[in-house]
């Protein structure tokens, strides 16, 4: 049995970014939501930072110690506060283009790619992924889902 945690941005970030290379840096202003299992151990945080009011536009990280935090619930809560909490059009991660197993996760999703030499340095390419809310809607994994997580109250998303 998972829960989610809101509000706990400075703890939730941390962890994200300690578990990330490419953002030990910290994410700055965002907002978060942790995941954690039944003994309130953090198991997973999402984080959401960059946002661009006028282009409607969110960066997410997400990060986790433990493969249980990837559930049909936090799909939907992770997809919820961009798209129908905030109103963005489109979500971008940015992703290490040898991070394969991540990258077959996201096209599930169908995540657009776009691939940036150097992305993470000199020695690292990456991959802007991208995904609106268009995309999302009509996405396998949200055929089933579709219709409740669109037509949910916001109320019900947090």
């Amino acid at each position: 049995m998972l829960d989610y945690v809101y509000g706990h941005d400075q703890i939730v970030s941390a962890f994200v970014a300690s578990l990330i290379p490419h953002c030990r840096r910290g994410f700055g202003n965002c907002k978060t939501i942790g995941v954690i299992d039944r003994d309130g151990t953090l198991l997973a945080g999402l984080v959401y930072y960059n946002w661009d009011p006028d282009a409607a536009i969110i960066e997410v990280a997400g990060a986790s110690r433990s493969a249980r935090w990837l559930t049909r619930e936090t799909i939907r809560r992770m997809y919820t506060y961009p798209f129908l909490e905030i109103g963005c059009q489109m979500v971008v991660q940015r992703t290490p283009a040898d991070d394969e197993r991540l990258l077959r996760q996201l096209a599930v999703y169908d995540y657009r790619f776009i691939k940036m030499p150097r992305l993470f340095g000199r020695e690292r390419d990456g991959v802007i992924c991208t995904l609106t809310i268009e995309d999302w809607q009509n996405n396998r994994f949200n055929k089933r889902l579709h219709h409740h997580v669109v037509d949910a109250p916001l109320e019900a998303a947090a």
